[in-house]
């Protein structure tokens, strides 16, 4: 899709600069972590970060469920414990390389993270409020960061239908990497959603509520949705599309943004993902995609989580532009060219990375 003649995206506003004060995104060396460190993570806020007090929070389960209960954290605590590998990724990964840009959180391609969540499958919970009435269709996910979009003071919220918010792997987690939620993401509470993009995690949760109509708050009607060039908003945002990322060789020119790399061999590595199904290949380019070579994945311990893969190149002095595209088992491919829309959204065009080899001695 082309950009609208006259979009004005150029400029970093005040709004993105507070945005990135508080959100950030992982370093790529990082890649070479299985599981993710908290502190590395990729972090999107949306409002302010509330403060909870763990003593007197309580989640609040309503609306066509058989017995609208309250659960305190204890009583979480308390039900049978699971834990998830999974990979995260924000919607709007790959925003800052769209040209022009759309005006939000300018992110390259760094916006993901992998953890260990640790809490309470939803589906347990559900159960124990006595399960569904019978005219329910989406479950309503209210978190306590607050603040106005679209000219309305509100609440973050989201709903997934019945049948994904009920799957096996989707779970309220209390804990990240084997300790307590950090503040920033979601103490004490929050939505582990596995394959969906970062909006569906809601962070800080307050309340679920089972409803009989879609829902049609504005994080779900109005917000992540694929607008095009007249401002129409299209198809919802839901699954990660496959993505590969390598983890930069060598060491990095700040003057000239290039890693510069030593002849001979070396190892390049990296992670792939996909919500849609397990990483089937990658191939890796080192001459700008006039020819690919197959990669060698590792072991995928979670199918809800990336896949490391690497490959040997023997280097030699030059200059290359180096890229890796993943295919995931349900048919999908990155592209080699990014799809603009409006917002930004599921940019997954394959990386590039300038490299130098630099001459031997």
């Amino acid at each position: 899709m082309a950009a609208p003649a006259g979009t004005s995206v150029g400029d970093v506003t005040q709004a993105e600069l507070r945005l990135a004060a508080r959100n950030h995104a992982l370093p790529l060396e990082a890649l070479r972590y299985d599981i993710t460190p908290a502190g590395l993570h990729y972090l999107l806020v949306h409002y302010d970060i509330p403060t909870v007090d763990p003593r007197t929070w309580r989640l609040q389960i309503g609306g066509c469920v058989r017995s609208p209960c309250t659960f305190s954290l204890a009583d979480l605590q308390a039900l049978p414990a699971a834990s998830r590998v999974v990979t995260l990724e924000c919607a709007g990964n790959g925003r800052a390389r769209l040209e022009p840009r759309p005006v939000s959180q300018p992110w390259l391609t760094e916006a993901v993270g992998t953890a260990q969540w640790t809490g309470v499958a939803l589906a347990s919970v559900i159960d124990a409020a006595g399960g569904l009435e019978a005219e329910a269709v989406e479950l309503v996910f209210t978190g306590l960061d607050r603040g106005i979009d679209g000219g309305v003071e509100q609440h973050y919220e989201r709903s997934l239908p019945i049948a994904e918010a009920l799957g096996p792997d989707v779970l309220l987690a209390y804990a990240m990497n084997g300790e307590p939620l950090p503040a920033q993401h979601g103490f004490p509470l929050r939505l582990v959603v596995p394959g969906w993009y970062g909006m569906a995690h809601v962070k800080w949760l307050a309340a679920i509520d089972a409803v009989a109509e879609p829902f049609a708050g504005f994080q779900q009607a109005v917000a992540y949705r694929e607008y095009d060039a007249d401002g129409r908003p299209g198809e919802p945002v839901t699954r990660m599309l496959p993505r590969s990322l390598t983890a930069p060789p060598g060491i990095p020119d700040f003057l000239t943004r290039e890693r510069l790399v030593e002849p001979g061999t070396c190892r390049l590595q990296g992670r792939a993902w996909s919500g849609w199904g397990a990483i089937q290949r990658v191939d890796v380019t080192v001459d700008d995609g006039a020819s690919w070579l197959p990669a060698q994945l590792g072991p995928q311990p979670d199918a809800r989580c990336w896949v490391s893969w690497s490959m040997d190149w023997v280097a030699e002095p030059g200059t290359y532009g180096l890229s890796s595209r993943a295919r995931d088992t349900a048919g999908n491919e990155q592209p080699l060219e990014p799809r603009w829309n409006l917002k930004g959204y599921v940019n997954n065009a394959v990386e590039r990375l300038a490299v130098t080899v630099r001459a031997a001695g």
